[in-house]
């Protein structure tokens, strides 16, 4: 018996373009409620698969012990869900220096919840294998506070590669909708769907099913026939839900260069969030905007010189160290690894200087965010 020969096929991970995507966590702080506990499992879900589905929160855990772990894993975002007698907050910061966008969760609904409401709902398969696309609705204008939103949405999951991205990732949507009036945010959850257009429902059951059910008829003329007493909700919509795949998609018969209509079903889970204010830390740091409170004219030019004089003593201490590990290089060859030891040192020496945090409500302070 010969020797088998291997043809390895699988596609190497770069670990490079890995490092880059943008990956989270997901916690509670403090007692939340059964509720509220199920949604944050419905948003891990939402997030993945780039997110730690499985991630168990101690009472004891600090802000400081999930940044340490953060850094090595490479999670840019930190999504921390907690409840007060105000109500739901949801804190949305990048990890590890900031900002960080703090949310009122005015009302929510669990992915159980809103599959509860549907005639027909979609049992969840291999779509969350892929990560969603993000549509950003209404987030226009000049206001800065409204930007910060919109890059922080777009910036939590992966972007699109028009040029490389594969038809068949577009599995899952996330909706960010901004409210103009109110300034309240939507959050939608869906899954894409393809059907079959143009055709009865006895057509569409033998294109996209295996065998129908035909024990009832007495000839297959019978079954396909009956299309001709169908309602128009038995066709499929217009034509502006139509379009011709570019490539392969999931499914069955959906070929490349065939016309589909596209459907979003909602998976869940729904959030309606109001922004409370912007710290340019992480869940810590002066507080950039605040909805609640206004600041004056020259309150908000003291934010201001405060902010210049802190980057502007980051950098010496920044400038400093880089002159003392040259010249610690310089006097000695070996040490260079010991120099880059003490920067990993410098690193968690900030990170151990930050206060310990508990995940408290905190609507004190704040203003208009300026350049």
């Amino acid at each position: 018996m010969g020797k088998r020969s291997k043809r390895r096929t699988h596609v190497k991970v770069d670990e490079t373009a890995l490092a880059k995507v943008p990956k989270s966590f997901v916690i509670k702080a403090g007692v939340v409620g059964r509720s509220l506990a199920h949604l944050v499992k419905d948003i891990r879900r939402t997030m993945e698969p780039n997110t730690a589905l499985n991630l168990r929160e101690r009472k004891g855990n600090k802000l400081k012990d999930f940044v340490a772990v953060a850094a090595q894993l490479h999670v840019t975002h930190l999504l921390v869900f907690s409840k007060t007698a105000a109500g739901t907050n949801l804190r949305i910061g990048r990890i590890p220096r900031g900002p960080t966008l703090t949310f009122r969760v005015t009302s929510y609904a669990l992915a159980a919840d809103v599959l509860a409401l549907q005639n027909r709902p979609k049992s969840p398969g291999t779509e969350f294998k892929c990560p969603p696309l993000v549509v950003l609705n209404n987030f226009g204008g000049d206001d800065k506070h409204v930007k910060l939103m919109a890059t922080m949405f777009q910036n939590m999951f992966p972007p699109i590669q028009v040029q490389t991205m594969k038809l068949a990732e577009a599995r899952r949507v996330v909706l960010f909708n901004r409210n103009s009036e109110t300034n309240e945010i939507e959050f939608r959850h869906y899954t894409v769907t393809v059907k079959v257009t143009g055709v009865s429902k006895s057509i569409k059951s033998i294109i996209q099913t295996d065998v129908p059910e035909l024990g009832r008829y007495d000839d297959v003329s019978d079954y396909i026939l009956r299309g001709a007493f169908a309602s128009e909700s038995d066709v499929e919509d217009a034509g502006e839900s139509t379009v011709t795949l570019s490539q392969n998609y999931v499914g069955k018969g959906n070929k490349m260069a065939e016309q589909r209509a596209i459907r979003l079903v909602e998976m869940g889970p729904r959030l309606q969030l109001s922004l409370l204010k912007i710290q340019n830390g992480l869940c810590e740091g002066e507080v950039l905007y605040h909805s609640l409170v206004q600041k004056t004219s020259a309150e908000i030019k003291e934010q201001e010189r405060r902010r210049k004089a802190s980057e502007a003593e980051r950098g010496r201490r920044r400038a400093e160290q880089e002159r003392n590990v040259a010249a610690k290089k310089a006097a000695n060859p070996d040490a260079a690894a010991d120099g880059d030891a003490d920067d990993q040192d410098g690193d968690e020496m900030d990170l151990d200087e930050q206060e310990d945090y508990e995940v408290e409500d905190d609507d004190g302070g704040g203003g208009a965010m300026e350049e």
